[in-house]
């Protein structure tokens, strides 16, 4: 069996939180019509000294409810501003969401870029 890449869906925007403390969805995805691929980039070169940003990956491995799945926290300026979602391996009925939340500073535009493939056999 050779497993082959059935479809590729590109996912590009700028999220820009529209207040302080608000949850706001960067991306959204599944379910799939088989295992898929998600990875992506959020650049963070607007920040400025006294900006926070918080980054949460969620899965819902059962296909309905979302856990969190990682959180990070980022403060200031940032010296390596574009931040690297590494590539996540999801089975067909899982669902996973990329969210961004600005708790303190002036708020932001943020861009971001991912590609989601799904898998298939040829």
């Amino acid at each position: 069996m050779v497993i082959v890449i059935a479809s590729k869906t590109e996912y590009a925007g700028t999220v820009s939180p529209a207040a302080i403390g608000e949850e706001t969805t960067v991306i959204e995805v599944g379910p799939e019509d088989d295992t898929y691929l998600v990875e992506g980039y959020l650049d963070l070169s607007a920040m400025e000294a006294g900006d926070e940003v918080v980054v949460r990956i969620y899965i819902a491995v059962d296909g309905t409810n979302y856990r969190k799945f990682l959180e990070v926290f980022f403060r200031d300026a940032q010296a390596e501003p574009v931040k690297r979602i590494h590539t996540l391996t999801l089975l067909s009925n899982m669902l996973l969401k990329v969210t961004l939340t600005q708790t303190a500073g002036t708020l932001r535009s943020f861009p971001y870029g991912f590609v989601k493939e799904v898998m298939g056999t040829a």
